[in-house]
Formats: C-alpha cells, sequence, structure tokens
C-alpha cells in the first residue's frame, strides 16, 4: 500500500481531501491545485460551496482568481462526504476552540473522523491539522480508523501535521511556511512528508504525532508568554511616563538575546489566546500547572480593561465621562488586513465601552497599512 501512494503520488494521480475550507484549509487546497495535484475540497457550509463554485472568495487575502484558477486546474468543491472514498489523502483541517470552562472542543474532529468512518478505505493517508494537545492523534483519530480493521502503517496511515497558517502575511504564503509532521509509524511518517513535500518548500520530519502536536502548542505559548510579559511592561512603563515603543526599538538594537514584541488591547485569532490552554489542561493530566501560561492569559485578558481605563482618563483630561460620549473604535478584526474577527479584543473592548454608557461605533479598516486592531 505504501509502494502504491508513493507511485501514484509521483505519476501525479494522486487525488486529495481537505476537510474544512476555512482560513487553513482554503489556502492548501489552492496551493496543491496551483501544483497541479487532484483537489476536492469538502465543507458542510453550503453558502462556501456555493461561493467558491462561483469563483468567489470568502477569505479577504485571498483573490477570487486563485479561486478560479484552482477550479479551472481541475478542484473540485462539495459538501458530499461520500466523495472521501474517491480520494487518496485527507487532510482535516477543522476549528478546535474551548469550552465555556476553558476545556478543550474536539466536537469538529470527532464529528468529522464520524462522518468520514463509512468511506474510509484502505491505502489511504489521513492528515490531522487542527491544532490541539499531545495525544489526541492516539486517543481521538486512530479509534475509529482501528474500528474499520484497518492496521496503521500497513494499509492505512496517519499522520500529524499542525497548520501554521498567518493570515495576510505576504511575506509567508503556504508554500514557504516549513511543515512540521509526525507519523504514527515510519511508513506513515514517510508518506506524509512526501505528499506535503509537492507542496510545500520544506518539511520538517519529527517523532511521533505528540510531538508534532506539542509543537504547535510552543510555538502559540511561545507567542503568547511573550504577548503577555511585554503588554505587562507596557503597564509599568506607562505608569513611570515612559514611552514603552521607544524601549522596544532601543532593546531591538541588540544583535542577540532579544526579540521584540509589541503591547495592544489584547490577544485576539482562533489560535493564540486558545491554544495554550489545550496544554493547560492536558498538564493537569500529569499533575503539572503551566503557571506561566496562566499568568499571560491573565495578563492579555486584562488589557482590554486598561485600554478603557485609558480612554476614561483621557475623557476626563476633556472634562467629560465615558456615558454619552461617542466612541470610535477603529478595527474590528484581530490583525490588520484579515477580515477574522474571532476573539477579537476590539469586539471585548466595544463591549466594556458600551457597558460604562458609551456611545461606540465600531469602523472596520481594510485599507493596507491602517491596523485593524488599533
Amino acid at each position: 500500500m505504501k509502494d502504491l501512494f508513493l507511485q501514484k503520488l509521483t505519476r501525479g494521480e494522486l487525488s486529495i481531501g481537505i476537510i474544512g475550507l476555512g482560513y487553513v484549509g482554503l489556502p492548501l487546497a489552492l496551493r496543491f491545485a496551483e501544483k497541479h495535484r487532484s483537489v476536492v475540497g469538502f465543507d458542510i457550509d453550503e453558502d462556501k460551496i456555493t461561493m467558491l463554485r462561483d469563483g468567489q472568495s470568502y477569505i479577504s487575502h485571498i483573490e477570487p482568481a486563485r479561486i478560479k484558477a484552482a477550479l479551472d486546474a481541475g478542484m473540485t468543491v462539495t459538501s458530499d462526504f461520500a466523495r472521501i472514498a474517491e480520494v487518496d489523502a485527507i487532510i482535516i483541517c477543522v476549528p478546535t476552540p474551548l469550552g465555556r470552562h476553558r476545556e478543550p472542543d474536539l466536537s469538529f474532529i470527532t464529528t468529522t473522523l464520524e462522518t468520514l468512518k463509512p468511506f474510509l478505505r484502505k491505502g489511504q493517508l489521513l492528515s490531522l491539522e487542527s491544532t490541539t494537545y499531545p495525544g489526541t492523534t492516539e486517543e481521538i483519530v486512530l479509534p475509529p480508523v482501528r474500528d474499520r480493521g484497518f492496521s496503521v502503517g500497513e494499509d492505512f496511515f496517519v499522520v500529524y501535521s499542525p497548520e501554521r497558517e498567518d493570515p495576510g502575511n505576504h511575506a509567508y504564503p503556504t508554500h514557504k511556511i516549513p511543515k512540521v509532521c509526525g507519523g504514527v509509524t515510519e511508513a506513515c511518517l514517510a508518506l506524509g512528508v512526501a505528499l506535503y513535500e509537492t507542496a510545500i518548500e520544506r518539511v520538517v520530519p519529527v517523532s511521533s504525532p505528540a510531538a508534532a502536536e506539542m509543537t504547535k502548542l510552543l510555538e502559540n505559548i511561545h507567542r503568547a508568554v511573550n504577548i503577555g510579559l511585554v503588554n505587562e511592561m507596557k503597564i509599568v512603563a506607562d505608569r513611570m511616563g515612559i514611552n514603552i515603543h521607544e524601549v522596544i526599538r532601543a532593546a531591538a538594537s541588540k544583535p542577540f538575546g532579544f526579540t521584540p514584541y509589541h503591547p495592544g488591547p489584547g490577544l485576539g485569532g482562533h489560535c493564540i489566546p486558545i491554544d495554550p490552554f489545550y496544554l493547560t489542561w492536558k498538564a493537569k493530566e500529569y499533575g503539572v500547572n503551566t503557571r506561566f501560561i496562566e499568568l499571560a492569559g491573565e495578563v492579555n485578558s486584562h488589557m482590554p480593561h486598561f485600554v478603557v481605563d485609558k480612554v476614561v482618563d483621557a475623557l476626563n483630561g476633556a472634562v467629560k465621562s465615558v456615558r454619552g460620549s461617542k466612541i470610535l473604535v477603529l478595527g474590528l478584526a484581530y490583525k490588520k488586513n484579515v477580515n477574522d474577527v474571532r476573539e477579537s479584543p476590539s469586539v471585548h473592548l466595544l463591549e466594556l465601552l458600551q457597558a460604562r454608557g458609551g456611545r461606540g461605533r465600531l469602523q472596520r479598516s481594510v485599507r493596507a497599512g491602517v491596523p485593524a486592531d488599533a
């Protein structure tokens, strides 16, 4: 089965099914199509399917021309999951949010696997890209595969390869971001690496799916903790009357040992505010308290309140109160040049101002160079 998969890949006959056509799945589908691979995109959202079939884009940084070119190259999109049986490689790119008590919500993954299960066949490769805690591939992905009677590493192959999309970052499109990949067996890893190498410039193999899962969490925890640090420094510097941005620029002149991070009104997007708590939850199973992660989360979640306090101070200086004042909040998305409002601190900021009686008006900027999270 392994050799047949590689032969089809080499001959350009391998078909790839990508499940979840959002900020991760759609760019990946387009990239494979641009590399002349047979691609079938799956999504449960019929509106997305209709827009894509019409050559339209619902993601601001993806041009309709790319979608039309992919369709002309043979890419198809569907909500009919029975077509999973037609593809040789299956890549799952579905959301992994947090529950109401900050516990991992893997319902999108489990529901997807249950939907796919009847249509899985021998010889396929299954790759999970959704961010999750170490152990998910072994605990959640493998059971339904084994229920079908497949032997993983012999007649069915499973890898974990975390997404690393940075929407709106034109310097690092999908194919230029190195792809980490961990396989359940050596054969699984070999096929996963071979598949992704056809579309991504560099693939980084690791020893196991758990190592790949932890890699993704470490990346985002690193950012969350350092953003928490610089946000706390912003509060301290503000109290001391020091311009934190001047300090960051000066510190960044050091050619080693310092990476500049910049303060903001909080964290946004589907990754940084959420992913670290997947490890916090899993670590408790091993009797470990992740204090850095939780402290960073506390600092970052406080930043909208800090911004509101600054607004109050500014209005007081003009002999005005928040109640009744017209307040313009520029930027709805969590970062510039995207239309993603998930976990956006701007939304929380607006709610806080309105709760104090402010007459908020939200202005979403779409012009390049104008911060969308100002």
